[in-house]
């Protein structure tokens, strides 16, 4: 399948320049969720690396004071870039929650 970046529901019932002008605006968050997906992937090779490091060394799967600074640091930048706190911190918790998951299979993999 084929992503089409002009699909919509309101083609053919929205002011043909209102459309353009919505699409232009979609296809911007097209880029960012693109840059948003390669980013993670990014983030979550670190991660692998880190849970092959904790398990060669038998360090457990989660650190909740590192955790802790994360959500911190977190609310300061969701701040200071206008973004609610609370969706960054929900956000960043289904991150470590999976990351944690990772950290398990590894540890389990190399048992």
């Amino acid at each position: 399948m084929t992503y089409d970046s002009t699909a919509s529901s309101l083609t053919g019932t929205t002011d043909p320049a209102i459309l353009d002008e919505l699409l232009a605006i979609r296809s911007s968050i097209d880029n960012i969720d693109a840059t948003l997906v390669y980013l993670l992937a990014e983030r979550f090779k670190c991660t692998q690396k880190v849970g092959q490091l904790k398990a060669r060394h038998n360090l457990p799967p989660s650190d909740p004071e590192r955790e802790k600074a994360q959500i911190t640091r977190l609310h300061e930048l969701s701040r200071d870039a206008d973004l609610d706190p609370a969706f960054a911190e929900k956000f960043l918790n289904f991150i470590i929650e999976e990351v944690i998951r990772h950290h398990k299979a590894i540890s389990q993999e190399q048992r």
